[in-house]
């Protein structure tokens, strides 16, 4: 399961910048954009198309496409940090252009945190604290406002029972006469297919919610997998192109058989070609269709 990133043309300066700033980071990665992707996408030929990088052992995918969507705070990444130097570093260089949402210092849950969006406008919170007790340094945060406030119990429980290898690790509420309403989510935690995520409720105005400008990417072995996947994240929610969908919360998927990716990197420029092609007609993935198209003359 993999956190895709939407950049409008900045994806590359990005990706340098983060793997500059973050431990055990690498680029992996790059795909990109030839004469006919180009004229489909208005992209310039030879522009990087998407660029697979890890950060602190996280493996996360950027795409240059366009100024559709935008990154915004709805969908975080929480840094666990286990010393104030670290916190510090983190702090100075993703802030360094950006904006503080909240500032560094001492709060009830932590002897240093802040939470700022940096200059490519992706969110982090920065967190002083036992590494051990996460599970993992980068962790999403899912921040539900708007429409969707009050609804993370229910999203908790909902990707729970969707996902394989999942678990909840601890729902902490808001009690009567705290800032956020009563029973709504303070912090909760939870794991799918061994990846954690983190959620809370905000009743605040915030000027965003969730778009397709952060996704995430799951990997599925065979057609059962990925109708399995499509059909349980479309109840309540809705169909988009190539493999996209949103979910009933309005969070961004991306349903995609390993087969795919297989047949897109073909060393058969023309292969390849086709099975773009016969992609970019499909909405849920049917490999067999994938297939046909790959060895079709």
């Amino acid at each position: 399961m993999t956190p895709f990133l939407w950049f409008d043309n900045n994806a590359e300066e990005a990706v340098d910048f983060y793997v500059s700033i973050f431990n055990n980071s690498k680029i992996l990665k790059i795909t990109r954009y030839d004469e006919e992707s180009a004229k489909v996408s208005g992209r310039l030929a030879g522009s990087a198309m998407t660029i697979g990088f890890q950060l602190e052992g996280q493996i996360f995918t950027a795409l240059n496409g366009g100024p559709y969507f935008k990154i915004n705070p709805s969908i975080s990444f929480f840094v666990s940090c286990e010393t104030v130097s670290e916190v510090d570093r983190l702090w100075e260089k993703l802030s360094e252009g950006g904006s503080v949402l909240m500032d560094i210092q001492k709060y009830d849950w932590s002897e240093k945190y802040g939470w700022v969006q940096d200059k490519f406008g992706l969110s982090w919170q920065i967190f002083l604290g036992n590494k051990k007790e996460v599970g993992q340094i980068i962790t999403p945060s899912l921040l539900f406002v708007g429409m969707q406030r009050g609804r993370a119990e229910e999203a908790v429980q909902f990707y729970t029972s969707v996902f394989k290898d999942s678990s909840i690790t601890g729902i902490l509420k808001y009690a009567a006469g705290e800032a956020e309403p009563e029973g709504t989510v303070k912090h909760a935690q939870f794991t799918l297919n061994g990846h954690v995520f983190m959620v809370i409720d905000s009743s605040m105005d915030h000027p965003f919610g969730f778009n397709e400008a952060i996704s995430f990417v799951v990997n599925c072995k065979d057609q059962v997998e990925v109708d399995y996947y499509w059909n349980k994240l479309t109840e309540g929610g809705s169909e988009s192109q190539c493999a996209w969908l949103k979910d009933k919360f309005g969070i961004s998927w991306q349903i995609v058989p390993t087969i795919l990716i297989d047949l897109l990197r073909d060393p058969n420029h023309a292969k390849a070609q086709r099975v773009m092609q016969a992609m970019l007609q499909m909405k849920k993935i049917i490999i067999a269709d994938l297939e046909k198209a790959a060895i079709s003359i």
